[in-house]
């Protein structure tokens, strides 16, 4: 597909391209919303969406931003296969989710805009949100959604309304709140490699009006499937071949919430939530590139060679809880949010991915790797005091403050051998604490100069620190020897950085009629500096970068089109980064940290959902983006081992010692694909019992995504893609469904993510083929 026709087919889209597998149902955002997990209308209506992009109920059309839309049942529908999150990726126009430190670490990038780096300690511009809860530290964006209402994806700078500032944008996850009359959901679903998922939520009135219940859970188990081949001797002993030796997981999660409503005028919603999590960490499959290609269909995805790693356990632990309370003053609302989230685990990998005897370079074995990270303790606590008017007026603002502090104590260790050449590195670890304070005041307000016109502004100052300190240096376990001051005498073991911005947007909507409307929005974020400690381990002093700011330009079109039959929202945005934030990594394969001086892009996104005819309901989403990292002083490491660049670099190099350097001005952001498309269909057959048989299926596929900072032959994918399919019955009443599905059904085998120094490839899910089943009471 040549790009000329990639392009015409995005810009073609716009006539037809839709909102990412929308529900027509108000959110669980309000104090007693309701399970709205039905079976989607036959009717040619769409109906409205209702978000709270703008922390007010408010229809997705009069929202002055781009907003995507996923309802809980089409994520449950993704997830049936035992998917995390990451689910989520492609699935909606701009956003894209990868990972190479297992179920964990997800990372997110909207609109371009994420962080390749895979520290425990890193800062990411993707803000999650979960029952208006920031969740900050990469371990907690992890944590499950269950038993979830909807899922609203906001592009662009979030800064003005929510937590943190973000520069990318905001997920934000609803749960199912608890309500004053009894109701439950459950879906469950047993498919191949001994998948199971089961994900639930029951609740109601213990007196009623007064105080309700909602109890959830998620259990999520899949076999070991993946076999360890390696035989010999290895620094861990010696050891044989393993049958299906990893790859499998457990999941329990349980969340409690109480709402309490002494009164029509003050609510309190207190929730807890508990997580265990025990499984495999991402296994990266060495050598499985080769030079000059970057087709993996050679690289069998259910086997591999490791010899160190333990066969690479995962297992994390995560506790939280939340007060929601908010008092109806009649022309005002005060609500508070006091949010507390803890966890602790470790994860530890076979990092070069195979034996280094087993895949020489230039014919001679080249050693091996492993390492470990553990979280001691995290916490992290926030605190958010809001004061808005009433919904519904001409003039509407709101105003509050934030306070947000995080606590971790974290150890690295690392084992590196390289067979050529004397011992590097071997038995190695630290430990680090990282201490992130940040407050702010906010602000916000909409006023209405008619009755098709209104101009919205909001604001935020922020002041962000962050410390990093090494607490134990690295030493020798062998001895006790404290290298880190060997080799570094000067280097500081304590980093404090601090950064103070504004952030601010202006929007302006006009409403053409009752079913259409177009704006445009101007915003400016920021993200606060960042310190990379983990480079102790390798002897290195810490590396940082300063202060990012955004300013993003966006105009939109959101319309309801053929007596309701089609939704059409389509955005244009440009946005530049100033002092953006880059990870590439050094000879070691070590995250290193560094400002470029700006990255620009210009993108396109569409969101459509069109019901030609009672029954059959289509929507299919598109985004195009074109991004670019500007400055002609600034180098990555490329992919070095025992001194010879094991990848066919495109971009112009240079020599400092032993080491090769790309530059990397003029290419595109890592992880920000070029284009991607989703689209599902699905069609209902009425049956005489007024049942209904159905069939639906799910696409999508991406364009060109560059892993890295530089241009090689090897470290990218184009045209990835999965597909997934569902039939099944739904009984008259639309409370009980049973299904036979498919995840992945063309058991598509993608690139998804590389270690370079190693050639080493990260895959996607397999294929998994099921039954489900899921039902609900009211």
């Amino acid at each position: 597909m040549t790009k000329t026709f990639k392009t015409l087919l995005l810009l073609g889209a716009a006539g037809l391209a839709a909102p990412a597998l929308a529900q027509t149902a108000t959110p669980a955002t309000d104090a007693a919303a309701t399970d709205t997990t039905a079976t989607p209308d036959a009717a040619a209506d769409l109906g409205d969406i209702v978000v709270t992009a703008e922390r007010r109920s408010e229809n997705l059309q009069r929202v002055p931003l781009s907003v995507a839309v996923v309802g809980g049942s089409d994520l449950r529908a993704f997830q049936a296969g035992g998917e995390d999150i990451l689910a989520l990726s492609g699935r909606v126009p701009g956003l894209y989710i990868e990972t190479t430190t297992g179920r964990i670490f997800p990372r997110f990038y909207i609109r371009g805009l994420g962080n390749i780096d895979f520290y425990l300690g890193a800062s990411q511009p993707v803000s999650i949100i979960q029952d208006d809860v920031v969740l900050e530290h990469v371990a907690l964006k992890s944590n499950p959604v269950f038993d979830v209402n909807q899922v609203e994806v906001l592009r662009g700078p979030q800064g003005s309304l929510f937590g943190r500032n973000t520069t990318a944008g905001i997920i934000k996850f609803d749960t199912i709140r608890p309500s004053q009359t009894w109701q439950g959901r459950v879906a469950a679903s047993a498919g191949s490699l001994g998948t199971f998922t089961y994900d639930a939520g029951v609740g109601g009135p213990l007196v009623q009006d007064k105080v309700a219940i909602r109890l959830s859970g998620l259990l999520q188990h899949r076999n070991d499937w993946v076999d360890n081949s390696f035989a010999g001797t290895s620094q861990d002993g010696t050891r044989t071949p393993q049958k299906n030796a990893m790859g499998g997981f457990d999941e329990r999660d349980v969340r409690l919430q109480v709402l309490l409503t002494p009164s029509d005028a003050f609510s309190v919603n207190v929730s807890g939530h508990a997580r265990g999590y025990h499984g495999t960490s991402t296994i990266f499959h060495r050598a499985a590139l080769r030079k000059g290609s970057n087709s993996v269909s050679a690289e069998p995805r259910d086997r591999i060679a490791l010899d160190e790693g333990n066969n690479n356990p995962q297992d994390y632990d995560t506790y939280g809880t939340s007060v929601n309370a908010a008092y109806d003053f009649g022309p005002v609302t005060l609500t508070s949010i006091s949010a507390y989230e803890t966890t602790s685990g470790y994860s530890r990998g076979d990092t070069d991915g195979g034996a280094g005897a087993n895949f020489p370079v230039n014919g001679v074995a080249n050693g091996f790797g492993q390492s470990q990270g553990n979280i001691r303790a995290l916490g992290q606590y926030t605190q958010e005091v809001r004061l808005a008017s009433q919904a519904g007026q001409r003039f509407t603002w709101q105003v509050g403050g934030f306070y947000f502090r995080q606590n971790d104590t974290t150890d690295f260790y690392q084992r590196s051998y390289f067979l050529t050449t004397a011992a590097r590195n071997p038995n190695n670890w630290v430990r680090l604490r990282d201490i992130n304070t940040s407050w702010a005041a906010f602000g916000q307000a909409s006023f209405k100069v008619t009755d098709a016109f209104t101009i919205t502004g909001g604001a935020r100052y922020t002041q962000d620190i962050k410390r990093t300190t090494l607490v134990k240096p690295v030493f020798n376990v062998a001895g006790t020897v404290n290298q880190f001051r060997l080799i570094n005498p000067t280097a500081p073991t304590s980093v404090r950085l601090e950064g103070k911005e504004p952030s601010w947007d202006v929007s302006a909507l006009y409403t053409i009629d009752p079913s259409s409307s177009v704006y445009a929005r101007v915003a400016r974020g920021f993200r606060g500096p960042t310190i990379q400690g983990r480079s102790a381990v390798f002897n290195s002093p810490f590396t940082t970068a300063s202060s990012e700011t955004i300013t993003s330009y966006e105009v939109g079109a959101k319309g309801i089109f053929l007596d309701g039959r089609l939704r059409l929202n389509s955005s244009l945005f440009t946005y530049t980064v100033h002092d953006i934030q880059l990870n590439g990594n050094d000879v070691n394969g070590n995250g290193v940290l560094f400002n470029a001086d700006k990255a620009r892009a210009w993108g396109v996104e569409i969101d459509s959902e069109f019901r030609p005819v009672r029954n059959l309901t289509l929507t299919l989403g598109a985004s195009a983006l074109k991004s670019k990292i500007e400055d002609k002083r600034v180098y990555a490491q490329v992919c070095i081992l025992n001194g010879v660049v094991v990848c066919t670099v495109q971009d112009p190099t240079i020599k400092v010692g032993a080491n090769t350097f790309a530059q990397i001005d003029g290419n595109p952001l890592p992880n920000a694909p070029r284009w991607n498309l989703d689209a599902t269909a699905r069609y209902d057959l009425p049956l005489s019992n007024d049942g209904k048989l159905f069939v639906a299926t799910d696409w999508n596929i991406q364009g060109y995504t560059n892993f890295v900072l530089y241009k090689t032959k090897e470290f990218y994918a184009d045209g990835n893609f999965e597909g997934g399919v569902k039939v099944g019955y739904t009984s008259p009443d639309n409370n009980y469904e049973i299904a036979a599905f498919a995840r992945n059904i063309t058991n598509e085998k993608n690139l998804k993510g590389v270690i370079e120094n190693y050639m080493a490839a990260v895959f996607n899910e397999p294929r998994v083929i099921g039954v489900s089943l899921s039902g609900r009471f009211r």
